[in-house]
């Protein structure tokens, strides 16, 4: 607890290094640019609409909106922009979605504060180091079997260490808001099931960053709480320890185990596709065949495409065009590439020429590739109408922390997402200014770049 709270309250001094300055630049870059596409999707209006009704001090902007609300409803709203789609980051070994809570618990505590760009890079990335950390100590794949949300608990720690960092707490406030985040940890896994996509935006992005937020405000306000949340009597470690279901007992070790030397936005994924996770490296696979073999849809005779068993569960023949495997495959033959527009377009669905090549499409759990997990690998397998056979092997999807995007394939991507919505000439200038955003004194100055 003295370690973390320390290394918490120290963030905002602690020069980071060249390579993850640029690195968090990526991901603040690129959870903005979710924000703002994810402004006008469901979830996102839902979120819109409900942050109004609410009122509240002027402390912090919504995203693709004119309102300014209170710093905690910003994050809520901005949180649930964050992950209105499948746009957004993740990190694999931990099992989380982090920006999509932390970059808007920062961006809503950095515009209360009025913090500047370089203190806002620091408050992100010390929240994924905290935000990661905590469920890998977790063991994240067996604590969501187990039927807890690690999407929901990592980011809330994250977004509460970023938070409180902004915020200029010291160690000894540090504890206390790790003890209020701990309340507020929840989160079950059932959000598989949401159809929507809305309550899912909120148990990824909303919910941890308003948590965390508000962790962070009420002990900046004079709150006090338990000091040692982490290894006291009764502490988190033992409240979620599943040692009898999954067989290991929580590691609180990793907590701070290389802290200040590992920095986990390094470890993390961008996705390259705006579609659902595992649906990436089959995208890159049969981009490559389509692309390698000038293929056109006439050609293909039937598609086979195997992914982890979990990845196959979520992504079967699903009603929501960019989390449906069989869905965007066809869209990829059919047109040569998947774009935020066709990934979302829900008459794309109905479209003969889609739906001729998806009834060719099989989706197959694989042992193999469930055993490689947390590496999202892909394959696929086309069977040509002239007897043909070929197979395509993605290891390291692009964007990942194996095969990262460059800052060129970022700013492409973001520009893209953000062009249709604030005109193509405030999305260049919003690009650009997180390119440069050390120059950012006051981080209000950024509003009217994400108005809308």
């Amino acid at each position: 607890m003295r370690e973390l709270a320390a290394y918490i309250a120290g963030a905002p001094k602690k020069p980071l290094p060249k390579e993850v300055i640029e690195k968090t630049k990526h991901h603040v870059l690129d959870t903005i640019a979710a924000m703002v596409s994810g402004s006008r999707l469901l979830p996102g209006r839902k979120a819109i609409g409900y942050v109004k009704t609410l009122g509240g001090a002027k402390e912090a902007c919504v995203i693709g909106s004119r309102f300014v609300t209170t710093a905690e409803n910003a994050a809520l709203a901005n949180g649930m922009l964050a992950h209105a789609d499948e746009t957004d980051d993740s990190h694999a070994p931990s099992l989380t979605h982090p920006g999509c809570g932390i970059v808007p618990a920062a961006l809503a505590m950095a515009e209360r504060e009025r913090r500047g760009g370089i203190d806002l890079l620091r408050a992100v990335a010390l929240g994924y180091d905290i935000g990661c950390r905590l469920t890998m100590a977790l063991h994240p794949y067996d604590f969501r079997e187990a039927g807890h949300s690690t999407h929901s608990f990592g980011p809330m720690f994250g977004a509460a260490a970023a938070a409180g960092a902004l915020a200029g707490l010291n160690a000894d406030q540090a504890r206390w808001l790790l003890s209020y985040t701990a309340q507020q940890a929840s989160g079950i896994s059932c959000w598989m099931r949401d159809e929507e996509h809305i309550e899912k935006a909120f148990d990824f992005g909303g919910m941890p960053a308003r948590n965390g937020v508000a962790a962070a405000a009420m002990v900046a306000h004079g709150f006090t709480a338990v000091e040692d949340v982490f290894s006291g009597e009764r502490n988190f470690f033992v409240a979620y320890d599943e040692t009898r279901r999954i067989g290991k007992a929580p590691e609180p070790e990793r907590l701070t185990r290389e802290l200040g030397s590992t920095y986990e936005i390094m470890n993390t994924n961008i996705k390259r596709w705006s579609v659902g996770s595992p649906i990436q490296a089959p995208l890159d696979s049969l981009l490559e065949l389509v692309r390698t073999h000038r293929l056109k849809p006439d050609d293909v005779k039937s598609i086979v495409v195997r992914v982890a068993h979990q990845g196959a569960n979520t992504t079967d023949n699903r009603n929501m065009p960019d989390i449906c495997m069989q869905h965007l495959c066809a869209v990829m033959l059919v047109e040569g590439i998947v774009t935020f527009e066709s990934a979302h377009d829900e008459k794309r669905m109905r479209d003969s020429r889609v739906l001729a090549v998806r009834s060719r499409v099989e989706l197959k759990g694989d042992d193999e590739l469930t055993r490689v997990m947390p590496s999202r690998q892909g394959i696929i397998e086309l069977r040509l109408k002239d007897g043909r056979e070929l197979r395509h092997h993605t290891k390291a999807v692009r964007g990942t922390a194996q095969n990262p995007m460059t800052r060129a394939e970022v700013d492409e991507k973001c520009f893209h997402l953000t062009a249709p919505i604030l005109d193509k000439k405030r999305a260049r200038a919003l690009c650009d200014a997180v390119w440069d955003i050390e120059r950012v004194k006051d981080a209000r100055k950024l509003r009217p770049l994400l108005r809308a």
